[in-house]
């Protein structure tokens, strides 16, 4: 099912309502959603179905269960069925979104970043197509069957971002997402918040899993791949987050996923 209005230029619209995969009760239905007709910001709402979301072009980063996930070229964001979660998009994003009926494939019970193989991709764009329901023996059917099983085998990508609802956490999140090129130390941010370095040191690893350092890592991490899926340049976004050079933060960006982020977003 494509979703895309014509060309007038009226307000662009909430998505949520043109779509709601809870009247379906086929094993997996998918829809795609041109969002230069769509308002960038999908408030929090959630599914009986699993959903799965997947970024044909531009970028689309998503909150729930306590961390945030941009979706990536070859990957997908997993989000099981009765999670709230809200998503924040790219102006030039384009998304398919594959919604899973409970129990239909073992797919895992909590948020991810999945791999998406090329023919998993393929089989999800030809699902979209499909006009209305199906038969669990027809051709679709028995597309869907194998669509799920390929599903279940993708392997986890660590592109999450954990958040912390910790008065002190988050505020130290909220000022770094608003100006990642911040490099305080975390003895200054202790500072900040009116704690001791030990005491901010252990209460982050408690909130989120990571050590300081790791965390904004990973948060540059996010914010990168969200910007250079929505066109901009290294060398604007190593700017951006704090690098000294172009070449510190292609450094750090291959260490984190293993290649240039020119190669990562040529597939």
């Amino acid at each position: 099912m494509i979703f895309k209005s014509g060309q007038s230029a009226q307000k662009p619209r909430p998505c949520i309502p043109d779509f709601d995969p809870d009247r379906s009760d086929c094993p997996a239905v998918a829809v795609h959603l041109d969002f230069s007709d769509y308002e960038a910001e999908v408030p929090q709402h959630q599914h009986r179905q699993g959903q799965l979301i997947l970024a044909l072009h531009g970028a689309v980063t998503c909150t729930a269960a306590n961390g945030l996930w941009i979706v990536p070229p070859d990957c997908g964001v997993w989000i099981p069925g009765g999670v709230p979660h809200s998503n924040q998009v790219t102006s030039n994003a384009r998304l398919s979104y594959l919604f899973v009926e409970p129990g239909a494939a073992a797919l895992p019970l909590e948020c991810c970043t999945l791999s998406v193989s090329p023919m998993l991709r393929e089989m999800i764009l030809r699902l979209a197509d499909v006009p209305g329901s199906y038969g669990p023996d027809d051709h679709v059917g028995r597309l869907v069957r194998v669509l799920l099983d390929e599903l279940a085998l993708m392997p986890k990508q660590g592109l999450e971002l954990p958040v912390s609802s910790h008065p002190k956490i988050a505020m130290i999140a909220a000022a770094l997402t608003a100006e990642p090129s911040d490099r305080r130390t975390l003895g200054e941010w202790a500072a900040h918040v009116a704690m001791s370095e030990r005491s901010l040191k252990r209460l982050m690893v408690q909130e989120t899993g990571l050590t300081f350092g790791r965390w904004r890592r990973q948060l540059h991490l996010v914010i990168a791949l969200r910007e250079l899926a929505s066109g901009a340049t290294v060398q604007r976004v190593s700017s951006d987050l704090g690098y000294e050079s172009a070449t510190a933060f292609i450094m750090m960006f291959k260490k984190a996923l293993g290649t240039t982020p020119t190669r990562y977003f040529s597939t």
